[in-house]
C-alpha cells in the first residue's frame, strides 16, 4: 500500500521546475549548461530498456497491463499494447517550461504512467510538445503552436479524474533533483491550488500551476517506490530550509509568466 509521507522535504521544490512551476530570469536562462537542445540521438534509448524504464513508473498490477510508448526520431510511437487503460512512457525535458534551464538537458528521463482520463487529455500535450520539438522548431515555436492549438480546440481540455504514478527510482526528472520522491500527480484545469489546501504549512499537497499548458498539477508525495521498497526523505538542512522558504515567491513569478 501506498503510504503518504508526514513530511515533505525540502528537494520537494525541485520537482516544480520539471512541471512548470519554477520561473527563471532570462540572464539565468542564459547561462544554463544546455542552451540548446543536443543531437536528437541523445534523448534517445534502447527499446527494450526504455519500455521497462516507463513500466516502472507503476506497480506492476498496473503496468503490465498498460499500453506502453516510446520515443522515436519523429516522436512517441506504440510499442506495447495495452488492456487496462494506463499508458507509460517516459516523458523527456521538453515538457518543462521554457526558462528551466534543463529545458533542453538530454540527461532528463521522466517515467510516468497515465490514467485512461489523462492519457485522453493530458498525454496528447506531450506528444504535441514532442513532435514539435523533434520537427526542429525552437521553444518560441512550439509553445506558440501549442497556444494555437489550445485556442482552436486542437488540444482537449483536462478530464475530470486524469492523474498518473511517478514512482520509479530509475527517474532522473532534474540536475537538482535526481529521481526525487515517488508521487502521484493530480491534472485539473487551471485552478487556485489553495482550494486543495496545496502548499499550506503541514499540507502533503505540492501544487505546480502551469499556465502554458493551461493546466494546475498538484502532487502527492507517497512513501514507497514501484518495487514496494520505501523511500527515505532528505534530511533538512539549513540550506535547504532556506531554499524552501523562496520556493513560494518563486512559485508566484512562475505562475505570472
Amino acid at each position: 500500500m501506498l503510504r503518504p509521507l508526514r513530511t515533505i522535504a525540502p528537494i520537494a521544490f525541485a520537482l516544480l521546475a520539471m512541471l512548470g512551476a519554477l520561473s527563471r530570469a532570462q540572464a539565468q536562462d542564459a547561462k544554463t549548461p544546455y542552451p540548446n537542445m543536443a543531437p536528437v540521438t541523445q534523448y534517445l534509448m534502447e527499446r527494450n530498456a526504455e519500455i521497462a524504464l516507463a513500466r516502472s513508473a507503476a506497480p506492476e498490477s498496473i503496468s503490465m497491463d498498460a499500453e506502453v510508448m516510446v520515443l522515436g526520431n519523429h516522436g512517441y510511437e506504440n510499442a506495447v499494447k495495452g488492456k487496462n487503460g494506463f499508458v507509460c512512457i517516459v516523458e523527456r525535458s521538453w515538457t518543462a517550461p521554457g526558462d528551466d534551464p534543463d529545458f533542453w538537458n538530454p540527461k532528463l528521463r521522466g517515467p510516468i504512467c497515465l490514467n485512461a482520463p489523462a492519457a485522453r487529455s493530458y498525454l496528447p500535450l506531450t506528444i504535441k510538445k514532442t513532435e514539435l520539438v523533434l520537427a526542429g522548431r525552437s521553444k518560441t515555436e512550439m509553445f506558440q503552436a501549442l497556444s494555437a492549438a489550445f485556442d482552436k480546440k486542437e488540444l482537449p481540455a483536462i478530464e475530470s479524474g486524469a492523474m498518473c504514478y511517478m514512482l520509479s527510482k530509475q527517474g532522473y526528472l532534474s540536475d537538482r533533483g535526481g529521481h526525487w520522491h515517488p508521487h502521484l500527480m493530480f491534472f485539473v484545469p487551471l485552478t487556485d491550488p489553495a482550494a486543495w489546501g496545496a502548499d499550506a504549512t503541514g499540507s502533503p499537497i505540492i501544487a505546480a500551476k502551469v499556465d502554458q499548458d493551461r493546466l494546475t498539477i498538484f502532487l502527492v508525495p507517497v512513501g514507497e517506490w514501484s518495487d514496494g521498497t520505501a523511500d527515505i526523505p532528505a534530511v533538512e538542512s539549513p540550506a535547504g530550509k532556506a531554499s524552501a522558504e523562496k520556493s513560494p515567491a518563486e512559485k508566484t513569478a512562475a505562475e505570472k509568466n
